[in-house]
């Protein structure tokens, strides 16, 4: 190969490889509907910077995770984020955290975060964790994958999958999770599905289900607590 033939090759394999990377970035909201008038606008994919000048450490800076969240409600659990909205150093860092606390037999139910991935690290009492694979090909299950974790285990949960949290144990548990966003999102399976406003057609969700209207109705009805 000749330099001239060699200069081209690696010329083109950089060109293929900018092109192959080349994408929109990563929503960080649910959505962001485009103005013409600027005036209007109230959000960018994220949030507006400020001016550097005025940024000092207090940006950067957020105390109360050493206390434990109110865990009397229906759920037994209770989820303190750290995110963009209460962090606003956290802005196009792609990173925020949140401290999960459960009382004896507490859950955080199946949810998803639609744009991050979660890590969570437990440091106190005995949980049962796991998530559900995507839909599977024909005759095929969406397969569960769970641990039981203990004090100082790790386990991760793919963005965008249904996942959930549940204390086994009598005493109280306490975990904390990294997670892939600024602004991860969190949907709570039973509130979006049985909870939205206005009401999903109970039509839809009897077929979906694959129950009587009654139950969907009922279901419907119920106070789905948000522990976030």
């Amino acid at each position: 190969m000749t330099f001239k033939s060699f200069v081209l090759t690696i010329s083109i394999m950089a060109v293929l490889f900018s092109l192959s990377h080349a994408s929109d970035p990563s929503p960080l909201q649910d959505f962001c509907v485009a103005v013409n008038d600027s005036k209007n606008a109230v959000f960018v994919n994220g949030k507006f910077c400020k001016n550097p000048l005025d940024v000092n450490a207090d940006d950067f800076f957020r105390p109360g995770l050493n206390l434990a969240g109110n865990t009397s409600n229906q759920l037994g659990s209770a989820v303190t984020a750290v995110n963009v909205n209460n962090l606003a150093g956290l802005n196009t860092l792609g990173i925020s955290l949140a401290r999960i606390d459960f009382a004896p037999y507490g859950l955080n139910p199946p949810h998803t975060h639609p744009r991050a991935t979660e890590v969570l690290t437990l440091f106190e009492g005995t949980l049962y964790v796991g998530f559900v694979l995507s839909n599977p090909g024909p005759n095929m299950k969406n397969k569960l994958f769970t641990k039981i974790l203990h004090p100082g285990d790790v386990f991760v949960f793919p963005v965008g999958l249904i996942h959930f949290q549940f204390n086994v144990g009598k005493t109280n548990a306490v975990a904390f999770a990294g997670l892939s966003s600024q602004n991860p999102g969190v949907i709570t399976i039973a509130n979006a599905v049985f909870g939205s406003d206005p009401p999903i057609n109970d039509d839809v969700l009897a077929k979906a289900f694959q129950i009587d209207k009654k139950v969907v109705d009922y279901l419907q009805s119920q106070f789905w607590w948000d522990n976030n």
